[in-house]
């Protein structure tokens, strides 16, 4: 009795923490855009937000990891590193916040929930994953994916288009760029392309932790590494690195470096025991809920209308989804197996 109730009340831990963990996303999206509305440059953001995210993590990584570290570094591990670092900090986060600026932050929390189809793609490319052709659950991964590919476009479409009334005689009389709004249209690319820098990123660490166990340590390393990668990138571009000051008071600057820092760090480090508890696919389910958050907080915060269009575009990415984690979650499984087991890291990686 006593073994069940403590299983119930980690079940709505986990399942209450998953849902506060994507109304923080949704939240941050939205800080981002209010951050970047003052002209502050988005390799700016990530410098600050990686590093705070170091400190954070570190001594977390120092304390629980430490027995996990490698006693040696070989070279191949160090490219691995520095590879996850400039796709995942630098190249994702900087065409992430880009996306934002020319969409909005409903559309910078939809894209995301490409990943799971896409990381299935490139998985299977690089072998890390199976698929037959005759099974049906690898059909409905296909269809899943297919279907979260046009709902993506359907809303990209659908969002660069422009709200103003018009006649049909005056739609025929312009060109195309009254109809469509180029920079949304870019922004859109913006995020597809994110997304992909960010699934090829997770195939890359999936591989990286089977020779390092240790993610927040892995989290940790690569976001200082980051941290002056961006710097880099920053000065090559621009031939100097802005602090963000006067933009920005250096009292907001180092509050909301603190505060990405915990956010990221928490949510990182949560996904990972919720991951562990109950597996991948149950954490991806939740994904949908952040951009619903995203979209309510952006009509009341920021005054942005989504069309009907892009609500659409939304349902398919959804519905693609699901089809696609519930065929992750069945494949492989016999009838009778509990589904939500524990997380078996040594699996394929979408299996």
């Amino acid at each position: 009795m006593r073994t069940l109730k403590r299983e119930m009340i980690e079940d709505v831990a986990l399942i209450g923490g998953l849902v506060g963990v994507q109304l923080v996303y949704a939240g941050n999206s939205i800080l981002l855009t209010y951050f970047m509305s003052f002209g502050l440059s988005p390799l700016t953001i990530v410098i600050y937000s990686s590093f705070a995210t170091f400190i954070i993590l570190a001594p977390i990584a120092y304390c629980f990891e430490r027995s996990k570290w490698p006693s040696t570094i070989s070279l191949k591990f160090v490219i691995q590193l520095v590879l996850i670092a400039f796709g995942g900090v630098t190249l994702f986060q900087v065409l992430f916040l880009k996306g934002i600026v020319l969409t909005s932050p409903a559309m910078a929390t939809a894209m995301p929930n490409l990943a799971p189809g896409l990381i299935f793609v490139i998985a299977c490319t690089v072998r890390l994953e199976r698929m037959k052709i005759s099974c049906l659950y690898s059909k409905v991964k296909i269809l899943g994916t297919m279907l979260c590919v046009v709902g993506a476009l359907v809303m990209s479409v659908m969002q660069s288009t422009t709200s103003t009334p018009a006649t049909k005689f005056q739609l025929q009389a312009h060109s195309p760029d009254v109809i469509f709004d180029k920079q949304k249209i870019i922004g859109c690319l913006y995020l597809l392309a994110a997304v992909f820098v960010l699934s090829s990123n997770i195939v890359l660490q999936a591989t990286t932790l089977g020779d390092f166990p240790a993610p927040i340590s892995l989290c940790a390393i690569t976001s200082f590494i980051g941290v002056f990668i961006t710097a880099a990138v920053q000065f090559i571009q621009d031939h100097k690195i802005e602090t963000g000051w006067p933009l920005v008071s250096a009292r907001d600057l180092i509050g909301f470096s603190l505060l990405a820092g915990i956010v990221s760090g928490a949510c990182v480090s949560f996904n990972g025991w919720a991951m562990k508890k109950r597996g991948p696919v149950l954490v991806s389910m939740f994904s949908p809920i952040g951009t619903v958050c995203s979209v309510i907080l952006s009509v009341i915060t920021l005054g942005e209308s989504i069309s009907v269009g892009s609500l659409a575009g939304m349902c398919l990415m959804f519905t693609g989804l699901y089809f696609f984690l519930w065929a992750k979650g069945k494949e492989g499984f016999p009838d009778g197996i509990d589904l939500e087991s524990e997380f078996d890291a040594e699996k394929p990686l979408l299996s």
